[in-house]
């Protein structure tokens, strides 16, 4: 997993809508990536949510934000419409980025082994370093994690 001080290195996926998003893009900017299980389920509808009804805030402070998960663009398009984010949303089919920031890996839920994405978010600088990762990501208050 990418850690504070990591240079990210610059990726490509699509998004919601197909359309491509290089980490390139947000040059210059900071960017909240935040990788979620999956599109539609009570956890990451509410740290979605929670992103969404703080981005003024977030914006204000200077963050663009990026969604992502293994879901189709399909899933992410009726998550992203259903909830109005006005954030991007990557359909990482491939698992790309989720590679790239090595959040895949072996998780336990209801005794069941599996492998999965671990719910993690990353906060970048302008050069692409990582600035801070959130990995007790708590799904009602994300924005206040994020901002504190």
């Amino acid at each position: 997993m990418l850690k504070v001080g990591d240079k990210v290195p610059d990726f490509s996926a699509k998004d919601q809508d197909g359309n491509t998003i290089n980490l390139s893009d947000y040059k210059g900017k900071k960017l909240v990536v935040f990788f979620y299980p999956k599109a539609n389920t009570p956890g990451c509808t509410a740290e979605a949510c929670n992103l969404r009804d703080n981005y003024k805030e977030l914006q204000d402070q200077g963050f663009e934000i990026l969604g992502v998960s293994a879901d189709s663009e399909k899933k992410q398009s009726n998550f992203k419409n259903k909830y109005e984010f006005p954030f991007p949303l990557l359909a990482d089919e491939d698992h790309t980025v989720i590679n790239t920031f090595g959040v895949w890996g072996p998780k336990k839920f209801m005794g069941k082994e599996y492998d999965g994405i671990h719910r993690t978010t990353f906060v970048i600088n302008g050069d692409s370093v990582v600035e801070s990762v959130i990995d007790k990501v708590k799904t009602k208050d994300h924005a206040a994690q994020i901002l504190s």
